[in-house]
């Protein structure tokens, strides 16, 4: 039922979305010449996908998580994309390939080793990955691996269509403040 449920969601927000897309893209060329992110993620079961979202950072940032990474590759654009969430928009085609679903655990790195465990000793990993989350609602991070993954593992444990939509409301109403990044 969920997996119906993001199928619609997402194929609506690209529909409707699209003209808040194409805005975000075309001024993405002059932010930094290159609009869209593409990065390899660790999907469901532990088989990478590419992940997609609008670029808030400089093309020439090293590829690290977000709490790795220094504030002063943010470009102002991104700044706003972040803080509004609107970043995650591409996310969409990775829900309607399969890829993601609209709740689940946020995708991490390959590089993140104690992540990857700890997700793998609690079961996380064979989940889809997802746009938003409990942890993300709560503010919990990639920073804090083991807390990370006890919050996800708790999440799936419990996951509803109640709590399905719960999370989606919350995240829409700008519940979390996303991805941390270092000063």
């Amino acid at each position: 039922m969920i997996r119906l449920f993001d199928v619609l969601f997402a194929l609506t927000g690209l529909i409707a979305g699209f003209p808040v897309l194409l805005v975000i893209t075309l001024i993405g060329l002059f932010d930094t010449g290159s609009p869209i992110f593409r990065q390899e993620r660790v999907g469901r079961s532990g088989r990478p996908f590419t992940l997609l979202k609008f670029r808030t950072m400089r093309p020439d940032t090293a590829s690290v998580a977000s709490h790795l990474a220094d504030t002063s590759a943010i470009t102002p654009l991104g700044r706003f994309l972040r803080r509004t969430k609107l970043d995650e928009l591409p996310q969409l085609w990775n829900v309607l390939r399969g890829e993601m679903s609209l709740v689940g655990p946020r995708p991490c790195l390959f590089s993140q080793a104690e992540l990857i465990d700890e997700r793998t000793k609690r079961g996380v990993l064979a989940a889809r990955p997802g746009i938003t989350g409990l942890a993300q609602l709560n503010d919990i991070d990639m920073s804090t691996p083991r807390l990370l993954a006890e919050t996800d593992a708790r999440m799936l444990g419990n996951i509803s269509i109640r709590n399905y939509f719960h999370y989606i409301l919350m995240t829409v109403l700008g519940k979390g403040s996303g991805d941390r990044i270092k000063d």
